[in-house]
């Protein structure tokens, strides 16, 4: 059975080329989107299911550290990953540091960011 997620991305054309690749290589199914920091929030409230939340850093109004901040509280089987094109060092840790299980960068770590979420999959 997939993973539910939400996609919280800006960028339409990320969103359009990432759902399919993660239907397909990381068996997740994304039911919801979002372009700004408020809409996710909004968005993860609503979806009761969700198990996953892939979290852009930059987005249209807001910042996806906000999101992930909101979901400090979150149950341990949701699972919240950062994926951006600002993977620094220091935005690393400060992601980490506010609750994410991973940080991957969206240019070079695609393969790495799949392989673990899959590793969400239920055995």
């Amino acid at each position: 059975m997939p993973l539910t997620a939400i996609l919280v991305e800006d960028s339409r054309t990320i969103r359009d080329n990432l759902i399919p690749a993660l239907e397909e290589l990381a068996g997740v199914h994304v039911v919801a989107t979002a372009e700004t920091a408020q809409a996710a929030i909004d968005a993860l409230a609503l979806q009761a299911s969700w198990q996953l939340a892939i979290v852009d850093l930059f987005l249209k109004e807001g910042s996806g550290l906000t999101v992930v901040r909101a979901c400090q509280g979150r149950a341990r089987d949701r699972h919240l990953v950062v994926l951006t094109n600002y993977p620094t060092p220091e935005m690393r840790r400060r992601c980490l540091a506010l609750g994410a299980d991973a940080v991957f960068d969206k240019s070079t770590e695609l393969d790495a960011f799949f392989e673990h979420c899959l590793g969400y999959q239920a055995p």
